[in-house]
């Protein structure tokens, strides 16, 4: 959960989660592949930006793709259920603003710039 500390990032997540499931559902009921296709990029291209444009981490599904998806699956029932912001809780997350490190951030690669 650490690493889906900021809102938007597991907004993201769960956008992507859920429209991989409704491909993965509209390829069962067709039998066209390429829905599976769609899930695939839908599910993970939109965690991978999350990652990289919000948290400005690395995902670990380069590193651990089976625990990723697990990790990612646990916490879409979380949020389903209801029970994920008592686990964000016990995690020490509290609630982020993408808004606030970005400026940081682009304060600090504007300094570097300037040194260069």
């Amino acid at each position: 959960l650490r690493e889906h500390s900021y809102p938007r990032t597991r907004t993201l997540h769960f956008t992507g989660t859920t429209f991989a499931g409704l491909m993965v559902l509209s390829w069962m009921a067709t039998g066209h592949e390429s829905y599976l296709v769609v899930a695939l990029v839908s599910r993970y291209g939109l965690a991978w930006l999350s990652h990289l444009v919000v948290e400005y981490n690395r995902p670990a599904t380069f590193w651990h793709p089976l625990w990723s998806v697990r990790a990612d699956l646990r916490m879409y029932v979380k949020w389903l259920n209801g029970t994920l912001d008592d686990d964000l809780r016990r995690a020490g997350i509290r609630e982020r603003r993408a808004d606030a490190r970005r400026s940081k951030i682009g304060a600090r690669s504007l300094a570097r710039a300037g040194r260069d």
